[in-house]
């Protein structure tokens, strides 16, 4: 896939996990970066048993889009690669949950982002409409703290306690 990623972030109500309950799949994801600087981003992940590198480009003002290309590799290339990856891992589970016409991604980290549970929907253009599951809540989209590439750096157990009790 590449292209124009157009994406809205949020946090998500925890009690009860009602995610869980609702979603259709759930995967474990381990990613890291090669490259989380200055802009490209490379990230490196392993979904389950596949490989993917990403390239993701500067973000507009919003936050909203940005330029993604991400390829599928071998698990075996992408094993290789993580040996590559600056320290602190990204560790989660993803479920996929079903609103409307849109699939909802809540990834539940662990490690020193434990306790962080965020959703994101990907959109066709930045003012399309769309369904939010009850459990979703305030909106983080351009919120540099949520990016995972900055949650390897400033990882949410150091400034949890600035969110709200039912965000953390």
């Amino acid at each position: 896939m590449s292209g124009l990623e157009i994406e809205r972030k949020f946090l998500v109500h925890k009690k009860d996990e009602p995610y869980k309950a609702v979603s259709y799949a759930s995967s474990r994801i381990c990613q890291g970066y090669i490259c989380d600087g200055k802009y490209p981003t490379v990230r490196v992940r392993i979904r389950d048993d596949k490989g993917y590198i990403t390239i993701k480009g500067k973000s507009n003002k919003s936050g909203l889009s940005r330029y993604e290309f991400e390829k599928e590799i071998s698990l075996e290339e992408a094993q290789q690669l993580m040996k590559l990856c600056k320290p602190e891992l990204i560790d989660k589970t993803r479920y996929l949950i079903r609103c409307g016409s849109h699939v909802f991604e809540v990834d539940e980290f662990y490690g020193s982002n434990a306790g962080l549970v965020m959703a994101e929907v990907e959109l066709q253009y930045e003012d399309e409409p769309y369904d939010k599951p009850d459990f979703i809540g305030e909106e983080v989209t351009g919120d540099k703290r949520f990016n995972n590439s900055s949650l390897r750096k400033n990882p949410f157990s150091a400034w949890r306690d600035t969110l709200p009790q039912e965000y953390r």
